[in-house]
């Protein structure tokens, strides 16, 4: 594979041009991702043209460069993530239907959790997860379920760095997130009180595969009144509706009558 001058492979540069891009800003001008890359600025107008050219970016009316259409089609045809998600949303609608605010599905990406997909309701509690948005582990009632399931090691290198604070809630002590995550595999689900915002409550239970190991953590953002235990249980029956969709047989008990 051709390299440059850096020794750094175009493909590898081409990796930093993608990964620029965010949530929060979805579209970038040239220079910019020039500047976020660490690329010349020539470097990365041409790999932008190159990668605009095979549909992996594509430009804008007013100049400024987005995630090309070609992008998503390639990863809808082979991800995994997506074959969840397509699996959870009718379950994930149910659950909207009857939690209201925001309900959420994440997965468990590097040492982060990645949100595949959110709704949320008109007037919904504040909220800062989006699609495709990522939080660190420690914070969200999602990341926390992923790391009490993950393995060992994960736990070990999360648990000896600094835990970033959001609030005054959010649990920055090693020893409380480690006496967390015991609880959250022993009760099988997990409720943070203002971790991310003051104002909001996450509630998070984990999503099985047919083989048992957990995929994905099912979680919703409500209110934090002191009434978001109250929504657990439904969340715990969504998440047996996804089990079963990924292939997991019935209970005995429905096969009866």
């Amino acid at each position: 594979m051709a390299r440059g001058s850096s020794g750094e492979s175009v493909l590898t540069r081409a990796v930093r041009i993608l990964e620029v891009f965010t949530p929060e800003e979805p579209s970038l001008p040239v220079s910019e991702i020039a500047r976020r890359a660490s690329l010349h600025v020539a470097t990365a107008s041409r790999l932008v043209a190159e990668l605009t050219g095979h549909g992996l970016l594509a430009r804008q009316p007013d100049g400024r460069v987005r995630i090309g259409v070609r992008l998503w089609e390639l990863a809808f045809r082979a991800s995994p993530a997506l074959s969840l998600r397509e699996a959870a949303m009718p379950y994930l609608e149910d659950l909207h239907a009857i939690v209201g605010h925001h309900v959420q599905l994440a997965v468990l990406d590097g040492e982060q959790v990645l949100f595949l997909e959110r709704l949320s309701s008109p007037g919904a509690v504040v909220n800062y997860t989006r699609i495709a948005g990522r939080l660190p582990l420690h914070v969200s009632s999602s990341g926390v379920v992923l790391l009490a399931h993950a393995d060992r090691a994960l736990q070990e290198r999360v648990l000896a760095r600094p835990l970033v604070r959001y609030t005054d809630a959010t649990i920055t002590s090693p020893d409380r997130l480690r006496a967390l995550l015991a609880d959250v595999r022993h009760r099988g689900s997990v409720q943070l009180d203002g971790a991310v915002h003051e104002e909001a409550t996450g509630i998070a239970v984990p999503v099985r595969d047919a083989g048992g190991d957990v995929v994905a953590a099912l979680s919703a953002i409500v209110p934090n009144d002191g009434q978001a235990h109250t929504r657990i249980p439904v969340l715990l029956a969504a998440a047996r509706g996804v089990h079963r969709a990924l292939g997991a047989p019935p209970p005995p008990w429905s096969l009866i009558g």
